[in-house]
């Protein structure tokens, strides 16, 4: 017979635990609540919210370590549908790199379809020695090409891809994909490699 004084102190935890669990909405209610939060305003759709299969794949797995395969087979699919300069060039002006890089606007509810869409590059991470304003959620890519041994094919290739798609490098990236969702044009791309790789962009002297 068990008696109060008996009872394993850890129990009403676990008790209250499960019922606190059983109580949660289920995680399609979660979305539905998370949706219908939001409302259209000017170009900000709520299309937005609709994650591809990549995405959701790392939602899912936002608390655990994504499976080596599953990210290989996401990373693959990325990679193979980046797309490289028709014309073989991938250096812009990096005077117009830094504008664009500079340029937090665009895609917002506020502007229009006509509102050229800036990099926003700053936010996330240090460039010009010059910009004392700069977010640090990537790393700094002061002196980008310079520490890397200048324009090379090999490096030209990967920063292309990681600006047209971080998720062909990193599955999971926070970093916008640039080429692939169409927030930059192939123009503005190449103005950006350029700030970044250019021997005579100032961020290489």
């Amino acid at each position: 017979m068990t008696t109060p004084h008996m009872i394993h102190p850890a129990r009403p935890l676990l008790l209250a635990f499960c019922v606190a669990l059983l109580a949660l909405p289920a995680a399609a209610d979660d979305l539905a609540n998370f949706k219908a939060s939001f409302a259209e305003k000017g170009i900000a759709k709520l299309d937005r919210l609709d994650q591809s299969a990549l995405q959701k794949a790392c939602s899912d797995y936002a608390q655990r370590p994504l499976p080596a395969k599953l990210r290989a087979k996401l990373e693959k699919a990325e990679l193979e549908a980046v797309k490289f300069p028709a014309d073989g060039k991938y250096l812009g002006d990096w005077k117009e790199g830094e504008k664009i890089a500079q340029n937090g606007r665009g895609l917002q509810f506020s502007d229009d379809a006509k509102t050229a869409n800036g990099g926003n590059c700053y936010a996330c991470h240090q460039i010009s020695a010059t910009e004392i304003a700069f977010g640090n959620i990537g790393p700094s890519l002061a002196a980008y090409g310079k520490l890397r041994g200048g324009p090379t094919e090999a490096l030209v290739r990967y920063t292309w891809t990681k600006l047209y798609s971080s998720h062909a490098v990193n599955a999971c990236s926070v970093m916008p994909r640039y080429g692939a969702a169409g927030i930059l044009s192939e123009q503005q791309m190449k103005d950006v490699m350029a700030l970044l790789l250019d021997p005579q962009s100032p961020i290489n002297q």
